[in-house]
C-alpha cells in the first residue's frame, strides 16, 4: 500500500485533462547536455549575466541534491544546488537554482515537487540553510522568505525583495549576516583548475 502511494505521488500529474507520468531522480552525467538545452529554451543566454551565476562560475554543483524530472526518460525539469558561504564567519549554506521546467509542463507542480524532494534530502544530509534569488510569492510555498534573508547580500546587483532564504534547521540564521560568496574549498578548486590550465598552455 505504501509503495503504491509513493508511486502515485512521484509519477502522476494531470495536464489538460490527461495524466502524464514523471519520474523524479538524482541527476545523472548523461543529463547535463539536456539540462543546458532546457535552460537555453527557458532563460536564454542572458542568464549568464545574472548575479547568482557569479557564485556558480568555476564551482561544482552538489550532485547528491541535484535532481531531474523525467517523462518516459525525456528530461522535463532540473534543479541544482551549489555550495556557498555567508559573511565573515563563512557560514556554510547552499544556493538553490537554477530551477527549470519544460515550458509545456509549467504550472503543473513539477518544479514544486523537485524542490520539496530535494529540500527534504538536503535536510537529511545535514544542510541547515538555503538561499535563492526568485519571486517570494512562488517560493514561499516551500518556506522561503525575503525576511529571512534580510541580513544577507550578493556580490552584484539584485532586487532585495528577490533575495530569499529558508532555514532547514531552526536557528540556522541566528547571527548570520553579510556577503554571500563561493564556498572556500570550491574557490581553491577553481583556482587550482585555472593554474593547471595555464601550465597546460605553456
Amino acid at each position: 500500500m505504501r509503495k503504491a502511494r509513493q508511486r502515485a505521488e512521484l509519477f502522476s500529474h494531470l495536464f489538460a485533462g490527461i495524466f502524464f507520468m514523471i519520474d523524479y531522480c538524482q541527476e545523472r552525467p548523461e543529463d547535463a547536455a539536456h539540462i543546458e538545452h532546457l535552460l537555453d529554451r527557458a532563460f536564454g543566454p542572458g542568464r549568464f549575466a545574472k548575479t547568482a551565476y557569479r557564485l556558480r562560475e568555476g564551482v561544482e554543483f552538489i550532485p547528491e541534491l541535484s535532481m531531474v524530472a523525467l517523462e518516459q526518460d525525456i528530461l522535463r525539469g532540473s534543479l541544482r544546488y551549489w555550495p556557498i558561504e555567508i559573511g565573515p564567519s563563512r557560514t556554510r549554506a547552499i544556493l538553490l537554482g537554477p530551477l527549470v521546467v519544460d515550458p509545456e509542463l509549467q504550472g503543473q507542480g513539477v518544479a514544486l515537487r523537485l524542490m520539496e524532494m530535494s529540500l527534504q534530502k538536503a535536510s537529511g544530509l545535514g544542510h541547515t540553510l538555503v538561499v535563492l534569488v526568485g519571486d517570494e510569492p512562488y517560493y514561499a510555498r516551500v518556506g522561503f522568505s525575503a525576511a529571512a534573508a534580510r541580513g544577507l547580500c550578493l556580490p552584484g546587483p539584485v532586487d532585495r525583495v528577490r533575495l530569499l532564504a529558508r532555514e532547514l534547521m531552526p536557528g540556522a540564521l541566528a547571527g548570520v549576516s553579510g556577503m554571500i560568496g563561493k564556498a572556500q574549498a570550491e574557490r581553491r578548486r577553481a583556482t587550482d583548475l585555472t593554474a593547471e590550465q595555464r601550465v597546460a598552455n605553456l
